[in-house]
Formats: structure tokens, sequence, C-alpha cells
């Protein structure tokens, strides 16, 4: 039998590159560590960054798969006036920056002919929501007195969500959580993430955030693994419906933006509300 090759990058399962995943999952750290705790408003700058490509991307596997034309110009623009006036006027500017940009994508694209034109306005107003719109409560979390740490208990019980959910799910995963939308995920895959990321929250919650306690920062945890698990199976239906593994290939071993956002943007206002609700905004 032959031998793999010594020198070909180590995989994971779905066929990712692990090593490459690893470097760009460090990089990425070090990006937003630096950028949160030298000058916090640098964090909004990488938030716009990514947003845009995500927006860019989504509406381009739409035109691919779908033939959808959805508006850019004015979803990027809005986009950013979303995210900027969360930042500096709070949840009532980017309200009405998305109810702009809603509008603005109905208005460009009546310089196109009228057929598919309710399709068109519909996926551009679902754009507008689903990647700039709920990126807009990273931009609220910020804005707080102590936004860098609230950055981070959110970064962190997201993330403990979905390395929780695959390590035991790789190791002790039997029952399918939804086999049809995402066969790799199991029943003992979310405990796991539900639990780690209940445990980080406990901890970072009565560590770093002012008047925080530890039983808060449970019930933030298991709320964001919960919603975290979710955001993932929709994006994984809306990747299934078009047909496509990834959303980009931006980033190796990652796949696309979007593809990094899928837990995160469905998560940022459920912590968001959590910590107002617990500690104030």
């Amino acid at each position: 039998m032959a031998q793999p090759d010594p020198q070909q990058p180590r995989k994971q399962r779905g066929g990712r590159n692990l090593q490459a995943a690893i470097g760009v999952g460090v990089g990425l750290g070090a990006v937003i560590v630096a950028s949160l705790f030298v000058v916090k408003v640098l964090f909004l700058f990488v938030v716009v960054a990514a947003v845009s490509v995500g927006i860019w991307e989504l509406t381009s596997r739409l035109a691919e798969r779908k033939q959808v034309d959805v508006p850019l110009l004015p979803l990027l623009v809005g986009g950013v006036a979303m995210l900027t006036t969360g930042y500096w006027i709070g949840a009532q500017g980017a309200a009405a920056a998305l109810a702009l940009t809603a509008l603005a994508v109905m208005v460009w694209r009546m310089r196109k002919p009228p057929e598919n034109y309710l399709r068109d306005i519909t996926a551009g107003v679902f754009t507008a929501f689903y990647v700039p719109f709920l990126a807009t409560f990273v931009a609220l979390l910020l804005a707080a007195h102590d936004g860098p740490q609230r950055i981070v208990l959110f970064l962190v019980v997201t993330v403990c969500s979905d390395t929780g959910a695959y390590a035991v799910g790789y190791k002790f995963g039997k029952n399918k959580l939804a086999p049809t939308i995402s066969p790799g995920k199991t029943r003992e895959g979310l405990a796991g993430g539900i639990g780690l990321s209940m445990l980080a929250g406990a901890l970072l919650m009565q560590w770093i955030i002012d008047d925080g306690h530890w039983w808060q920062g449970l019930i933030l945890g298991g709320c964001a693994a919960v919603v975290a698990t979710l955001g993932d199976l929709a994006e994984s239906m809306i990747k299934r419906d078009l047909g496509i593994k990834d959303m980009g290939t931006l980033l190796p071993g990652h796949g696309g933006i979007m593809d990094r956002l899928d837990s995160l943007l469905p998560t940022a206002p459920v912590v968001w509300l959590l910590l107002a609700a617990f500690v104030g905004s």
C-alpha cells in the first residue's frame, strides 16, 4: 500500500488544511488583540473591512449560483453607515441606517429592467440585515466604556462553542443534530460546546467585566453557544441552497470571511442584550 507523503499538509474533517487554518486563526487573533487594546476604535475598522468583504462574498455567490442581481454599492455604503452610527450614536442610529439602506437598495435596482425586481431587492434587504446590521451589535459592544473586554468575552464564548462542539463531537459524537443540514454536527458536540462556552463565560464575566458575576456568565455562555450553533446551521442552509461548500477562498483553511462570521453574527446581538441587562450598556 502506498504510504502518505510526509510533507503533505495535515487536513481535518471536511478536507481543510489544518496547518493553514491554525496559522490564519493565530494571525486574525493577533490583529484583533492589537486593534482592541492599542486604540479600540481601530477594531471598528477591522469590523468594517470584514463586513464589506462578507457582503461582497454573499452577493457574488447569489449572482453566480442563483442569478440574483443584488445592488452591491448601496449595501457597502449602508454597511459602513450602520457600523459607524452604531458606534458613535447607538442602536437607534444603526436602525435608521438599516432602513435607509433598504430604501437605497430598492431605488438602485430601478436602474435595470423590472423583471425579478422583487426577488433582487428581497435578497438585498436580507443581505443588509444578515451581515452589516447584525455586525452592528459588535460596534455597540465596543462602544461601552469597557468595550475591549466585552469584545473579548463575545469572541471567546463563541469560539469556545465551536471548539467544544468539535472536540466533544469528534470524540463522542454519535447522534446527529441536523443530518440534512450539517451531517458533521452531533447532539453530544452541541452539549460540549454549551458546556465549554458556559465555563468561559463564567470565568470572564467574573474577571474582566465590571460588576459582572459568574452566574451571569453561565447564562450568557449557554445562550451564546445555542445561538452560535443555529447561526452555523443557517449559513449551512444557505450554502446548500446555493450548492457550494464555502462562501469564498480568502482565508486558507477556513474558506471565506462569511464562513467565519456565520456563528459570530447572530451571537453578537444576544451577547449585547444580556450584557446590557446584567451590567448596563
